[in-house]
């Protein structure tokens, strides 16, 4: 085991174990923030497995997952727009771990870049970050109320 499959390990069981309780219990908004938030780690979690078995088709599947995870999460919001408010129930707000998966893809996707050295694999690598980032973060905030077009459907 090498520095960058333990990173992978601390980031995956450091945030995962979050997210699956999120994912299984509480009401469905809850449940889809906490899909939202297993992506946002599983994505820099496969581009530090790729780092450490040498393995370029991994970045790959970061590069699907960082563009797929966050459109699911988008027709999630949108098919939960339509759906009622419980009583008291207040959309969830998720800022804090948005920010932090955020900065968990930055520091990886940096890291990475900064081991790889300038090539295409570095390009590759930015776009990556940029998609999981932005993603991640227009997705949470659709999940949140924060776009009108979202809550009027």
């Amino acid at each position: 085991m090498n520095g960058w499959t333990l990173a992978a390990a601390v980031t995956l069981g450091g945030g995962l174990g979050a997210a699956l309780w999120g994912v299984a219990t509480g009401p469905l908004r809850r449940r889809v923030v906490g899909q939202n938030l297993s992506t946002a780690l599983a994505c820099p979690a496969l581009l530090l497995l790729a780092q450490g078995y040498d393995r370029p088709s991994y970045v790959d599947l970061a590069l699907v997952l960082a563009l797929l995870g966050p459109v699911g999460t988008l027709v999630f919001a949108r098919l939960l727009a339509d759906e009622p408010a419980g009583e008291g129930e207040d959309p969830p707000r998720a800022r804090g771990l948005t920010y932090a998966a955020a900065g968990v893809g930055a520091a990886v996707v940096i890291a990475l870049c900064v081991a790889t050295g300038p090539s295409r694999a570095t390009a590759k690598l930015v776009v990556v970050g940029a998609l999981l980032i932005g993603g991640n973060v227009v997705a949470s905030r659709a999940l949140s109320g924060g776009f009108r077009e979202v809550r009027r459907g």
